[in-house]
């Protein structure tokens, strides 16, 4: 995990420690694995390469964000504007 970590603090309406708590502290560890590389990618590679839907992806890379989550850095930039893709980049604090 993170920095030693084998939970994280999770919060929102829908969240209850006991189904969710493993489940998304996993999932966090391998999208940040995944980014920490500081390479461009879609929310379909992030998803295919941590084995996490992209909505999760999405839901991770605002964690990320979070002063709780590092308080880390994530880039977007437009890669297809015609069909809506962005990339995202991970600047880890």
């Amino acid at each position: 995990m993170l920095n030693g970590q084998t939970s994280f603090d999770f919060d929102g309406n829908t969240f209850k420690k006991s189904f969710d708590g493993e489940r998304l502290s996993k999932q966090f560890d391998r999208v940040f694995n995944v980014m920490k590389s500081g390479r461009w990618m879609t929310l379909e590679e992030i998803s295919l390469r941590s084995f996490a839907p992209a909505v999760s992806v999405s839901a991770r890379l605002r964690d990320f964000r979070k002063p709780k989550f590092g308080a880390h850095t994530v880039e977007r930039r437009r890669k297809d504007a015609a069909r809506g893709v962005w990339e995202y980049r991970l600047i880890v604090s």
